[in-house]
């Protein structure tokens, strides 16, 4: 009788010991989710340009970051900031143009105090990496030539405005326009002459270093169009401004410079 008493006492035991355990497990659960719930979620909308540059970033900021969870949307800078005029969720703003800032900051769209320019950049005539094509500047090229020339469309596309810019001080985007293929963002050119679908491309030096399908036959000369110049703003929307502004200065940092060095970035 004694030894049953007993076995039930130990049998209760281990009960509660199970329950109490499943009760840690479960309060351990509900810790990680309550530190995961605790990190501020910061949105950049972002030039399509940057997309490599940026996801390397974002472990090494997030690590010195640790309360902060950065999501990257990407794409042509104009339509990007046509969507943040008009409400898109957004914390910070990575322009690959100052005219697009520009619009943004008249309409009261960024904090004013937070603006400021963290790269620049190139644009080069690009073709496929087995082309024979032999053109040395973008003065060489003859629409005869070509079929397909893929570039940025020019209205909301800033590669494509510098690329209009720079024919246009050439005499030469009327003469091009039957070949031209129109991208709605600066990676849709580079895949464009990458899959063949474009005998030649104009990019950013950036987006031609990111790619071993292409090669560059000319780089354009800075004064045939308006200086590429990347600036960055805290949005004026956010909720988020302090830790908005501690992407934005991460960016700027030496660690942030050398991996935009790192892709072709001045």
């Amino acid at each position: 009788m004694l030894k049953r008493i007993a076995f039930i006492f130990m049998l209760v035991v281990g009960m509660l010991a199970l329950a109490g355990c499943g009760s840690n497990s479960s309060d351990m659960s509900a810790s990680k989710e309550t530190a995961s719930s605790d990190k501020t979620e910061v949105m950049v909308l972002a030039a399509a340009s940057l997309t490599d540059a940026l996801n390397e970033l974002k472990p090494t900021f997030e690590k010195e970051h640790n309360n902060v969870s950065v999501t990257y949307s990407f794409g042509s800078s104009g339509k990007l900031a046509q969507q943040i005029e008009q409400g898109a969720p957004a914390d910070v703003f990575l322009s690959a143009s100052k005219k697009d800032m520009d619009k943004l900051q008249d309409k009261n769209g960024i904090s004013k105090d937070s603006r400021a320019d963290f790269a620049k950049n190139e644009l080069v005539l690009i073709v496929p990496k087995n082309s024979q094509l032999a053109v040395k500047s973008f003065e060489d090229i003859n629409p005869g030539q070509l079929k397909n020339l893929a570039v940025g469309e020019p209205e909301s596309v800033p590669v494509g405005r510098y690329t209009k810019e720079t024919f246009e001080k050439l005499g030469m985007w009327q003469k091009l326009q039957d070949q031209l293929v129109l991208g709605k963002d600066v990676r849709q050119v580079l895949t464009y002459v990458e899959s063949g679908n474009a005998d030649a491309g104009i990019v950013y030096a950036s987006d031609a270093k990111t790619s071993e399908k292409v090669k560059v036959l000319a780089t354009a000369k800075p004064e045939w169009h308006k200086p590429i110049v990347y600036p960055g703003a805290v949005v004026a929307s956010t909720k988020h401004s302090k830790e908005a502004q501690a992407f934005l200065d991460y960016l700027k940092s030496e660690k942030g410079q050398e991996v935009l060095k790192k892709y072709g970035f001045q």
